[in-house]
């Protein structure tokens, strides 16, 4: 790339960040900030836990992202005086140096970019995330076994803490489902193009004919409930059973009955929780699912009244959202977006990110379209 190029190109990114500026309102963050600082500050604040660790989240949010975009403009400027020194020294290490930085930085604030789309409903709420073994006998098993560890390698990649609340391990390998949240701001925005069935080809490592066999696991993401919202339970339509939590194999994790199945009889969900070690706390985290489902289960209502004012069947989910293809070639592609690649083993391993900001891209036109017909 010729300099004249490099310069240009700088002077676009300039303006694309400063645009992802005033959408986050930076200028309002930081005066978010300093009342959070101001809050947290206040040795009254610890008498409440549940709103003290909400403030103390809230706060190491705003200013990661805050850092996040001063850095990036920083970088920026950087890179500028990189080129000059190249330029003016006819240094060609110095411009390599700069052509890599100039690549990682259109990257990194494509990426800031894509944060701005996130602007749904519940988009800047935790995520609960439930896999469920669909057709595949034992390959589907192990198949939501390796989904889960791809979605916890993703949060963990990004530094968000994961809580597992419920795994019902499969007979002989794998596991028949899970949920766990992740505990992030975002992360619902983020991971609701996750939901959907995930298909698997690849030779079956338990067919003694070594076989190819299609597997199928259904992702679920909902938004994780908030004090603010009023989802209204009774009682009496609960059926709230307890038995013990059990391992892989069967074998007894524990010797009491703490873990918790609440199934909400008017809609027949069902949820447990078998992560805590009392019985009290699985009820409470199996509550705070159930209410999640349910307060979904109503924005899917609202959804489908306003898409049938707007003549308009939506988009059906619950669909296949992505092929994994181990065999015989490697290659993991998105039916919606059409993303793919070839390298299988980051995939699984959790490097979704290109996915997940294809699909954040690709849900934000959907929107788009729906709203002008």
């Amino acid at each position: 790339m010729a300099d004249k190029d490099a310069a240009e190109e700088l002077k676009e990114l300039a303006s694309t960040l400063s645009s992802v500026e005033s959408v986050l309102d930076i200028d309002a963050m930081r005066t978010e900030i300093d009342q959070l600082r101001e809050q947290s500050a206040d040795p009254e604040l610890w008498n409440d836990q549940t709103n003290a660790q909400a403030v103390t989240r809230r706060l190491s949010y705003l200013e990661a992202e805050v850092a996040r975009v001063t850095g990036m403009r920083q970088r920026l400027e950087d890179l500028e005086v990189l080129y000059e020194l190249a330029a003016s020294e006819e240094d060609e290490a110095a411009r390599r140096e700069a052509q890599a930085e100039l690549a990682s930085i259109r990257k990194d604030i494509g990426e800031l970019e894509v944060r701005t789309l996130l602007n749904g409903q519940y988009d800047e709420r935790e995520a609960l995330v439930s896999i469920n073994a669909q057709a595949g006998g034992i390959d589907a098993a192990d198949w939501t076994q390796m989904l889960q560890r791809m979605y916890l390698r993703w949060a963990e990649r990004h530094g968000y803490p994961t809580e597992i609340y419920d795994t019902s391990y499969a007979e002989e390998a794998g596991i028949k489902s899970t949920t766990f949240r992740v505990r992030a701001p975002f992360a619902y925005g983020t991971l609701r193009g996750e939901h959907g069935t995930h298909r698997l080809v690849r030779i079956s490592p338990f067919d003694n004919q070594n076989r190819r066999q299609t597997s199928f696991a259904g992702v679920d993401v909902v938004p994780v409930v908030e004090r603010s919202d009023h989802i209204e339970i009774d009682e009496n339509e609960l059926r709230i059973d307890v038995y013990r939590s059990s391992g892989p194999g069967g074998q007894s994790v524990n010797t009491t009955d703490s873990a918790v199945r609440i199934t909400h009889l008017p809609t027949g969900i069902v949820v447990s929780c078998q992560n805590e070690k009392s019985q009290l706390q699985n009820r409470a985290s199996a509550m705070s699912v159930l209410q999640a489902r349910l307060l979904e289960r109503k924005r899917q209502q609202e959804q489908a009244e306003i898409d049938q004012l707007r003549g308009d069947s939506g988009t059906s989910w619950g669909t296949q959202i992505r092929n994994y293809v181990l065999h015989p070639y490697q290659n993991v592609k998105d039916t919606r977006t059409a993303m793919e690649t070839g390298n299988t083993t980051a995939v699984l391993d959790g490097e979704i990110d290109e996915f997940i900001d294809a699909e954040i891209r690709w849900l934000r036109n959907q929107q788009q379209d729906g709203e002008h017909h």
